[in-house]
């Protein structure tokens, strides 16, 4: 594949840069064709991307439709048949600005205003279009073969709230066809796997926008997998030692000022509330209310390490286009804990922390997944706390454990926590990108700041370290990581409907009320269908709906046999006794069995 670069030089593409430099150019592309049905838009920004590109564009009072993303598509296609040579150019600044002030293009002429150091500026020419762009790009326009949008979405220019928002077009683009044909199965996956799609088949939760965006609403059956996911994590801390505390889901402005977070995310927050001369918000995080816990009442070094848990509720006022389902809300429960330990507890601290997240990565076969230590950028002194000593010891402590521990990571410069540095575990869905489930976070800043001190050996006062540590993260992401992992076929222990009793007729629904009131009274979850539909239906709704791990098929044989036909999800089915089945339900759900 032959490419272009600024200067000229025309040279076979590196294998590594391929992808990178087709996005690219399928970028300009897409921008021409825009130009060419809306000769009034004004470009913004219009970069390659890890899955595909996106122009920002300034559309005025337009806006596009389904049919008007295919137009567009239509005429890249076209563009792209024309064979137009890119042609790369560069000129001095004054010239720059005066051909972008010649194409009405005003963001670009920001954008060089912007560049104050830059002399000079290269441009590339397709037929009649020109962009201003470092490069490289393919040399014809023919190059592009695979090629699709995808949406369309809004985007603050530069990403600012304050400035205006534009319209936003993505697409992919790929080698060959083959490899486009890939992703779109791939898509389809994705599709079939939404936890939102699922959700709404099982009645898991909802949204409304009169409650509020970001704001989902667990319905019984969600709530019934909510609170079996609280109880097992509780348990898994409980015979840890933890101590479990509940705490309000608001606090002062002050509590935030002394925590630090008032400074370094309050542009993640909700607005102030003003009561009676006092100014209070939505708590973002529990860090700071656990602090207050702790400093509550006098510590020894011989009560240390306390663990303080809470499955707590906190808001954050998300960018509406970020907001998914209950994957990222404004409103979730974060399965958070603060460890208050010495120096000399470090290390054990962390390996325990690092054994309950293996644990519970076991228990839900979570094998896709990696270790990162999160680091600061120290040139970054808005984002993190400004205190390169503390900073320095911290990382190095964590690197030291993390290296004892024998974990493998990797270090990420810029994702720390703006207190401290922390182990991220990134896990890798079935569909789509890796993100942060599990983590743990050293903390020498705020203990500090709340001023906690505990009485050590030698009678004097020490200011303790904090673990910050969340294990399932939040539950509602956790949840739809398991509703997306598993097609919604939770195992039997968490599913909302664990059994599903199906009367083949009406000549068999006395004896199948005697079995679902016996499977009732052994605390199993489970659902009559009294419906006439036929048995065939009632199996596919069971399927589709509930998803349960089991249906009893009753009919007249059965009722004969006085037993019971038990149906998997994987549509076998055997006969047995009633009591043989619950025996075998008590079991797989007291051991967790994962058989999804």
């Amino acid at each position: 594949m032959k490419i272009i670069y600024k200067d000229g030089t025309v040279a076979e593409c590196p294998q590594d840069q391929e992808l990178h430099v087709l996005r690219h150019t399928a970028a300009h592309i897409m921008a021409q064709a825009i130009k060419r049905l809306y000769p009034e838009a004004d470009f913004a920004f219009g970069p390659a991307t890890e899955n595909g590109f996106y122009y920002d564009v300034d559309l005025g009072d337009t806006k596009l439709t389904d049919e008007d993303l295919a137009a567009i598509e239509k005429e890249m296609r076209k563009i792209c048949k024309e064979n137009l040579p890119v042609k790369p150019f560069v000129l001095p600044r004054d010239e720059a600005i005066k051909l972008m002030e010649e194409r009405q293009e005003h963001y670009k002429i920001e954008h060089i205003g912007d560049l104050a150091d830059e002399t000079e500026f290269s441009f590339y020419q397709q037929g009649e279009y020109v962009d201003m762009c470092i490069g490289p790009h393919l040399t014809y326009t023919k190059g592009l073969k695979a090629f699709k949008i995808t949406q369309q979405s809004g985007a603050y220019w530069k990403n600012d709230k304050e400035n205006k928002m534009l319209t936003r077009i993505n697409g992919v683009a790929f080698r060959n066809q083959e490899e486009l044909d890939a992703w779109e199965k791939q898509q389809q996956e994705a599709r079939e796997r939404d936890h939102r799609k699922i959700g709404k088949e099982m009645h898991l939760f909802m949204t409304d926008d009169l409650v509020g965006r970001g704001l989902p609403m667990f319905l019984p059956n969600g709530y019934t997998v909510w609170q079996q996911l609280e109880d097992y994590i509780k348990q898994k801390e409980r015979d840890r030692g933890y101590l479990h505390v509940m705490t309000p889901c608001i606090g002062t402005v002050n509590l935030y000022r002394t925590s630090g977070h008032w400074d370094h995310y309050r542009e993640n927050m909700f607005p102030a509330m003003e009561m009676e001369g006092e100014s209070y918000v939505l708590r973002p995080m529990n860090c700071p209310h656990h602090m207050m816990i702790y400093a509550n009442q006098p510590h020894s070094y011989r009560q240390l390490p306390i663990r303080i848990g809470e499955i707590a509720h906190d808001f954050r006022y998300e960018s509406s286009g970020t907001l998914k389902g209950i994957e990222r809300g404004r409103h979730f429960c974060q399965n958070d804990a603060h460890l208050f330990v010495t120096p000399e507890q470090i290390k054990d601290e962390v390996s325990a922390v690092c054994a309950l997240i293996f644990d519970v990565y076991k228990d839900f076969h979570i094998t896709d997944y990696r270790c990162v230590l999160s680091l600061r950028d120290p040139a970054d002194k808005k984002k993190y706390h400004d205190d390169d000593a503390m900073w320095n010891h911290a990382e190095q402590a964590l690197r030291e454990v993390l290296t004892d521990l024998g974990i493998d990571f990797t270090e990420e410069i810029g994702e720390a926590a703006f207190y401290g540095p922390k182990l991220d575990v990134n896990v890798k869905p079935a569909v789509g990108a890796e993100y942060t489930l599990s983590t743990c976070q050293l903390d020498f800043c705020l203990p500090a700041k709340f001023h906690l001190t505990y009485v050590d050996k030698d009678g004097s006062e020490k200011t303790p370290v904090v673990l910050h540590r969340a294990i399932l993260g939040s539950l509602d992401r956790f949840m739809a990581y398991l509703i997306e992992e598993t097609k919604g076929r939770f195992p039997t222990w968490l599913a909302p409907t664990q059994v599903k009793v199906l009367p083949v007729s009406e000549k068999t629904l006395d004896y199948s009320r005697d079995v679902y009131e016996k499977l009732k009274a052994a605390d199993i979850r489970v659902v009559l269908d009294e419906s006439n539909e036929k048995i065939g239906y009632k199996i596919r709704q069971a399927q589709q709906e509930d998803r349960a791990p089991y249906m009893l098929v009753l009919g007249a044989k059965e009722v004969e046999a006085g037993n019971i036909s038990v149906r998997n999800r994987k549509g076998e089915t055997t006969a047995m006794s009633l009591d043989e089945f619950i025996a075998q339900l008590k079991t797989e759900i007291a051991d967790k069995t994962f058989n999804v």
